[in-house]
């Protein structure tokens, strides 16, 4: 079997998986609620911002730290913020294994 076609059929599986299809209706609900979507996304703003200069600076930024925690535990009060937040992680643990599978099968290459 040729590789491409097996990378075709990985990802026909990967969007036919529960954690796929989780993520996709928790993203579709938090889009119908545009206040909610952009508190997510400001929330995501805050917490890429707080990681980069922790990235450049070598130093966590404890009050910005602080703020990406406040601003999850409310998020998290919402029943559709939370279902968001698990199904992403879900998904994002899948992909990650995916990934860590494929980049084992070829680590003696980068070595």
């Amino acid at each position: 079997m040729n590789v491409y076609d097996t990378a075709n059929r990985l990802a026909q599986e990967i969007k036919t998986s529960e954690e796929y299809n989780n993520f996709k209706m928790a993203k579709q609900a938090i889009s119908l609620n545009a206040e909610l979507k952009n508190q997510i996304d400001e929330f995501e703003k805050t917490r890429y911002e707080v990681q980069i200069k922790a990235m450049q600076t070598g130093k966590n930024d404890e009050e910005g730290f602080k703020k990406v925690q406040e601003m999850y535990a409310k998020l998290m009060e919402n029943n559709d913020a939370k279902k968001f937040f698990e199904a992403e992680t879900k998904f994002n643990i899948l992909f990650a294994d995916v990934n860590k599978i494929i980049g084992e099968s070829v680590r003696d290459l980068m070595q």
